[in-house]
């Protein structure tokens, strides 16, 4: 009985879980599955850098709305003028009405901007259409309107090199000076704002 004993343990001993070559694989030789933990980590980092990112957004935002208000108000003060011999309105200037109407859109287009922008950190989300379609649309219309604002800010000048070099320094000039300046300053923050609709695309693409 001892020895038949002796050789049940050993059999058991043999298909134990603890023994190195048993019929039961041991724990140490299982793989774990991949930790999806390097993929969170990606992105947290960019869910945590949104907030800045739509802090800068709105703050260039604010400024197109500021420069391209001021461009077009600079050229809209010269439309009751009452000396037709030496002052001139600005509507009798193509070069002008376009700069004026390329001002008035993209002041418009900031503020839809910024309105955008403070709902989507106030509801986290976009209300009218979806977050990546609005990123889509943004980045487009940002190099859209960063286009008509250099385009109005070159005819501008060209205008005033051609039709005014004759005149003295009436205020429809300083005006169009004005509208020059005003509107290549929304232009540039125009661009960085297409360069940051860009970034936040391709990070939404990305990730």
């Amino acid at each position: 009985m001892k020895e038949g004993g002796s050789g049940f343990l050993m059999m058991a001993a043999a298909v134990s879980p603890s023994a190195g070559g048993g019929a039961y694989p041991s724990p140490a030789v299982v793989v774990p599955t991949p930790s999806p933990y390097s993929f969170s980590v990606a992105s947290t980092r960019w869910s945590s850098s949104r907030p800045s990112i739509r802090i800068s957004g709105l703050f260039l935002r604010a400024t197109v709305l500021v420069f391209s208000f001021a461009s077009s108000l600079a050229l809209a003060t010269t439309m009751n003028n009452n000396h037709p011999e030496d002052e001139k309105s600005f509507h009798e200037y193509p070069e002008f009405v376009y700069s004026f109407v390329v001002t008035t859109l993209s002041f418009f287009y900031s503020a839809y901007q910024l309105f955008k922008g403070v709902s989507d950190i106030a509801y986290n989300r976009c209300l009218f259409i979806s977050d990546k379609t609005s990123d889509y649309v943004s980045f487009v219309l940002d190099q859209l309107a960063g286009y008509l604002l250099l385009s109005c800010s070159s005819v501008t000048a060209l205008g005033i090199h051609q039709e005014l070099e004759r005149r003295s320094n009436t205020s429809l000039k300083k005006a169009a000076i004005v509208c020059v300046c005003m509107s290549f300053a929304a232009f540039f923050i125009t661009a960085l704002c297409a360069i940051l609709s860009g970034y936040k695309l391709s990070k939404r693409i990305m990730w």
